[in-house]
């Protein structure tokens, strides 16, 4: 007799628990069952040496099979187990999905003398996703107060609403809206829009990935996305630095923007 083991996670590694492995050998018959517990681990024991159909299922996850053969080994490890989320594969429907600032992000990453990152995140902003048919022809538009810039230290915090940075009592409004949508994949988007900040705008572009869509806890139909760009500090005439040792700069002028979004369809 041999046991079987793995571990059920979501597509980006988080653990599955509750969900169900279920061994099923070459007649069709049930041989042997468990659950994932709050790491995601299962194991089910007792199986014979032969071939069988595993049967992977979690509630609000796709179910997932997989065949093995199972030796004269006390253990055979089927590994991690991605499922996908129910429903990660539909596209969200038309209409107006608002963002939802409480469960969404927009952190900014910057380079400190050419050597560590300094992380910041801007807390307070508003949008909407206007989705159509076809996709491609969908918009976006996000407000954020600058005033929300939050980077865990409260001097370094003033000195960036300052007119050295984002002069926020002079432009209290940072504007993103879209014009263009381009598809790469079934789950890969580019978001071709422009940025409004000091009342400069350039084009920015998003690359965003779609994670699929669900029932909220309170019956709504939310959708998330993730979205990665750079920015350049120059683009916007925000070109305050400092010298340090030959010529590097205290702050780089690139900042990469980390994005998370849920969406409320209204």
């Amino acid at each position: 007799m041999s046991a079987l083991t793995g571990q059920l996670t979501t597509l980006d590694g988080w653990p599955v628990a509750g969900g169900t492995l279920t061994a099923v050998d070459a007649g069709g018959v049930q041989r042997a069952r468990g659950s994932s517990g709050p790491d995601g681990r299962v194991v089910i024991e007792g199986l014979p040496a032969g071939p069988y159909t595993v049967i992977v299922a979690a509630p609000g996850h796709d179910p997932l099979a997989r065949t093995v053969s199972v030796g004269a080994e006390p253990v055979t490890a089927l590994g991690e187990l991605q499922l996908p989320r129910a429903g990660g594969a539909i596209l969200p429907a038309p209409g107006t999905w608002t963002i939802d600032p409480v469960h969404s992000s927009i952190q900014a990453t910057a380079l400190h003398i050419g050597l560590g990152r300094i992380h910041g995140r801007l807390r307070r902003f508003s949008g909407h996703v206007q989705v159509a048919d076809p996709l491609e022809n969908s918009s976006v538009e996000v407000l954020i107060d600058p005033t929300g810039v939050d980077t865990a230290e409260e001097m370094r915090d003033e000195h960036l609403r300052s007119p050295d940075f984002l002069d926020v009592l002079r432009y209290p409004e940072i504007r993103y809206k879209s014009d263009g949508l381009r598809r790469l994949d079934a789950t890969h988007w580019v978001v071709e829009g422009l940025l409004t900040l000091k009342d400069v705008s350039a084009p920015v572009p998003l690359r965003v990935e779609y994670h699929g869509t669900g029932p909220g806890l309170t019956g709504e139909v939310r959708a998330a996305f993730s979205a990665t760009t750079e920015v350049s500090r120059d683009d916007f005439a925000i070109d305050w630095n400092q010298s340090v040792l030959a010529g590097l700069l205290t702050v780089g002028r690139t900042l990469r923007i980390d994005i998370d979004i849920q969406a409320v369809r209204t």
